[in-house]
């Protein structure tokens, strides 16, 4: 196990996570020894329209995997329209891989909480829904007591402490849909409907929940709030890069000794945070890794030292996303965690539109041939093609997400896929997989 250098232990930056480990800290009474609702009383005291200065100032960009700019989409909505507003917490985590927001709801509830209220403010809303992923049993109950003692304590309701302004806020469980992630899908689910995503324009901005002016935003970036608007921007952004501001929590698992949450400054490094996290377990070598998730490229160990920003990862041609860093050493298959990966999005399709609905269908049976040892070179140029007709037409970004890591291993692990071809590696699938495969 190694030791982190003084210089990479400096790059932790407890913030959101500060109060994890405090005794109760999901308890109010915790919560508000501990700085809580010191910044909603601040904010309170401010116009709205500064506060979504202070956001946009701060450069904090959404934590759900896109990095939009969170102040411009607050700033998207049309204020003096008569219509209601609405705040949306997208808290259906569900991304293999990922799992920042669940023990975030879980440890520290009322973060999130009071973020939602700022926010809610800023935007002019008067109702607030936290949708959080039917699974999630453990961390709804957290979140439905946090909302009871905020009730109790008058930080929701009328007349939030004197200010003259009200807000409701429920917790909404989902039944469990990956595709409930995707924005549209969730409003959609959020009304009653099938989870399916809306053709877009309109947006939500202008016609999102009930057709009504709505921001949806992602756990970790709503619950950053409170802290941006105690601290400041300029104290904000000191951690970070500069288009990348502020920490992030990075969630590490697979061949590491100490998998778990790190929260640092964003724009560290995979091999900093290999440091933080112990190294890698005895007798593996990093061989791939997901910078952000399973719909994310597929990096290497040549991939080490690129900087876990949005921009850095960008340019070494994967996405941020959720930086969900799952570890992968020489003892690992390519092809194989591909073929997991693309079964979930095979499954998780809401089968709306075509390319998504039957390219993941008929992808999941090519690769189930190739790990049975009856697959052929054309299937390699047949994945690519289906991925070609999938990218970019699909209805949303789960069949772009899909393609990710079929692209990026046949990039990077090409004669992995042939050596089970041509026979150099024993078959990993059964051939009773290949029924109605072909």
């Amino acid at each position: 196990m190694t030791t982190p250098r003084p210089e990479t232990l400096a790059k932790l930056t407890p913030v959101l996570t500060k109060r994890w480990l405090s005794p109760d800290a999901w308890r109010i009474d915790t919560y508000q020894k501990l700085d809580g609702y010191a910044a909603l009383r601040k904010a309170l005291k401010a116009h709205p329209d500064d506060l979504i200065q202070l956001i946009k100032d701060s450069g904090l960009r959404g934590r759900g995997g896109a990095g939009f700019p969170t102040g411009l989409k607050w700033g998207f909505i049309p204020q003096g329209d008569g219509k209601p507003h609405y705040l949306v917490v997208n808290a259906d985590e569900g991304e293999p891989g990922t799992c920042k927001d669940l023990p975030l709801m879980t440890h520290d509830p009322h973060s999130l909480v009071e973020g939602v209220i700022i926010a809610s403010y800023a935007i002019r809303a008067n109702r607030a829904y936290i949708y959080i992923r039917g699974e999630a049993v453990h961390a709804a109950r957290r979140l439905r007591n946090a909302v009871r003692e905020a009730y109790d304590r008058g930080y929701l309701g009328r007349n939030i402490q004197g200010s003259g302004f009200d807000l409701d806020l429920v917790v909404h469980s989902g039944a469990g849909a990956y595709i409930c992630g995707e924005e549209t899908a969730l409003l959609d689910s959020l009304e009653g409907f099938r989870g399916q995503p809306r053709l877009r324009p309109p947006f939500p901005a202008t016609h999102g929940l009930y057709a009504s002016p709505t921001v949806v935003n992602n756990v970790g970036t709503i619950a950053s709030v409170p802290y941006i608007v105690l601290g400041g921007a300029d104290w904000w952004k000191t951690m970070g890069t500069e288009k990348s501001s502020g920490p992030m929590i990075y969630s590490l698992s697979g061949r590491i000794a100490n998998p778990g949450q790190y929260e640092c400054s964003m724009g560290i490094t995979l091999r900093e945070l290999l440091e933080l996290a112990g190294g890698m377990q005895p007798g593996h070598n990093l061989r791939f890794w997901t910078p952000g998730g399973s719909s994310t490229p597929l990096l290497t160990d040549e991939h080490l030292d690129v900087p876990l920003d949005f921009e850095g990862v960008a340019a070494a041609g994967s996405i941020l996303g959720t930086t969900a860093t799952q570890i992968f050493s020489d003892q690992d298959c390519p092809v194989y965690a591909t073929y997991r990966w693309l079964e979930f999005y095979h499954h998780e399709s809401c089968g709306k539109c075509t390319p998504c609905r039957e390219g993941n269908y008929w992808m999941v049976r090519v690769y189930r041939r190739i790990l049975a040892g009856r697959g052929t070179h054309e299937d390699l140029d047949t994945l690519l093609d289906t991925c070609d007709n999938i990218l970019g037409r699909s209805f949303c970004g789960l069949g772009d997400g899909a393609t990710s890591s079929v692209t990026s291993s046949l990039k990077y692990f090409k004669q992995d896929y042939l050596d089970y071809i041509e026979g150099r590696t024993a078959p990993k699938l059964s051939e009773k997989t290949l029924v109605g495969a072909h």
